[in-house]
């Protein structure tokens, strides 16, 4: 069994980041979207230990969330220019599908129904068919401002303010948007978060079960979709990312935000990453960390699976824990990738 590494990107963005993401379809190609008003396009080397900038995408704004399309060379991008945008990561062509009101906080697609779903801060999700492109966009109101978005096989799983969780049933959103004029459909499920404070960070199992959400509050809550008393029986939320704080200071814990959540596309277990500057893999099934990382420089971002599960992104910078006044990245913002070893991310029950 091949022991796992860990390197650094070179060329990393000037600025904070916002997202990392694999392509599902190429587990080497990885994009980091960035405060900086920057897309970022790197290649793992065939051997692993080391990645390259491949190309930079620049936006007139900063880049809050960026996801691949139905192939390696499509993305998608939101940005605080109010733009949803595809990017030809080939030719480098950007071409504007939608204009929110307000900034755009994330985009995901959905390569099972060929959606791409935005969410901005103007309290509106915008649905586009990208295989239907004449088709007109099917905009649904949401009841608070959405912070955190993440989609599963059938669901979208949708985390807004005052603790609102809406889910939407995929294929319905579909349907809708084929209808004319579109008609937004209600929320599958309408839930409100198990955790107390503003979601950070939402991530869909690979097995269409369920979903994690984080919070600013050092918390991380796991759920399933099906809304059977046993099912719901079964959902929990614990403590992590924090630290006990010096007995001169007067003890107790000092809490860290959870920026960060990813599952592992093969085994189902997931990652977090917190303000602490470390990264933790959970068993979901099991109740339990399986292992935590050596501690990052500065606070974690952002993290993503490859597609194949071999590989593990780590977006870190400096957090916003302090305030946005005299904030910079430049120089402390670093991307790392983390070469699993064989059964790394392994669970307990996986097969």
């Amino acid at each position: 069994m091949a022991p796992a590494t860990q390197f650094e990107v070179a060329q990393p963005p000037n600025d904070a980041i916002s997202a990392v993401v694999f392509a599902p379809d190429a587990p080497r190609r990885l994009l980091v979207s960035s405060w900086d008003k920057n897309l970022y396009l790197y290649e793992v080397a065939e051997g692993g230990e080391e990645a390259s900038l491949v190309k930079t995408y620049e936006h007139r704004a900063p880049v809050l969330d960026v996801c691949f399309g139905a192939n390696q060379d499509e993305a998608f991008t939101a940005g605080m220019d109010r733009q949803v945008k595809r990017i030809d990561l080939a030719t480098g062509e950007q071409t504007v599908l939608s204009k929110h009101s307000e900034p755009v906080r994330c985009v995901v697609y959905s390569a099972q129904h060929s959606l791409l779903i935005s969410a901005s801060w103007d309290s509106t999700l915008h649905i586009h068919n990208t295989s239907a492109p004449a088709l007109p966009i099917l905009t649904i109101p949401l009841p608070g401002k959405p912070h955190a978005l993440a989609a599963s096989p059938s669901k979208l799983v949708v985390a807004m303010t005052a603790r609102l969780v809406h889910i939407y049933d995929l294929p319905t959103l579909s349907t809708a948007l084929a209808t004319q004029p579109p008609t937004p459909p209600q929320p599958w499920q309408q839930r409100e978060s198990s955790l107390k404070f503003l979601t950070r960070a939402v991530s869909c199992m690979p097995s269409d079960a369920g979903y994690a959400t984080s919070s600013i509050e050092g918390r991380v809550a796991v759920e399933w979709f099906e809304d059977s008393a046993a099912s719901q029986a079964r959902k929990y939320a614990f403590k992590c990312h924090r630290q006990a704080a010096p007995e001169d200071e007067g003890g107790g814990d000092v809490v860290y935000p959870v920026n960060a959540l990813a599952f592992h596309p093969v085994y189902g277990t997931f990652a977090s990453g917190g303000g602490d500057g470390t990264v933790a893999l959970w068993d979901a099934e099991a109740k339990r960390r399986m292992r935590q990382y050596q501690r990052f420089p500065e606070s974690v971002a952002a993290l993503a699976f490859s597609g194949d599960g071999k590989y593990l992104a780590v977006g870190v910078c400096p957090g916003f824990e302090t305030g946005m006044e005299d904030y910079t990245g430049e120089g402390r913002t670093k991307v790392f990738i983390r070469e699993l070893g064989e059964t790394e991310a392994k669970g307990k029950g996986s097969k």
